[in-house]
């Protein structure tokens, strides 16, 4: 495999969790989500998902920060530790609000990344 194509399928793996996060919630109130473990769970993984991808993005091809720099490659990759080594609960409403403007913006900007004549390049 191409670095290229590495660094396309860490885009991709990315990109599905952030769709899978954003399907999980797309019918449910805020008021729901707080009380329904399964999908704060769900919603939770998808967060290590992106912040693994995104970690091998920094690791792999550390200049993406500078040739991306409206993606926070390094504040994606802390969604991980958030999740897992947060020692107070996790805050639901900053995963929802997370969920509901980060992760579209996230995955338009990763569509753009992936297929660049969309944009007319």
């Amino acid at each position: 495999m191409t670095p290229e194509q590495r660094f396309l399928e860490n885009l991709r793996d990315m990109q599905e969790a952030a769709s899978e996060a954003v399907g999980f919630v797309k019918d449910v109130t805020l008021e729901a989500f707080e009380r329904d473990i399964l999908i704060q769970r769900a919603v939770a993984m998808t967060f290590v998902l992106i912040a693994a991808a995104a970690a091998r993005v920094l690791a792999g091809f550390p200049s993406a920060v500078s040739e991306y720099p409206d993606i926070d490659w390094r504040k994606i990759r802390g969604w991980r530790d958030m999740v897992v080594h947060e020692h107070e609960p996790l805050d639901w409403r900053l995963v929802w609000d997370t969920v509901q403007v980060d992760l579209p913006a996230l995955i338009r900007q990763i569509n753009q990344l992936r297929h660049p004549h969309i944009q007319g390049e």
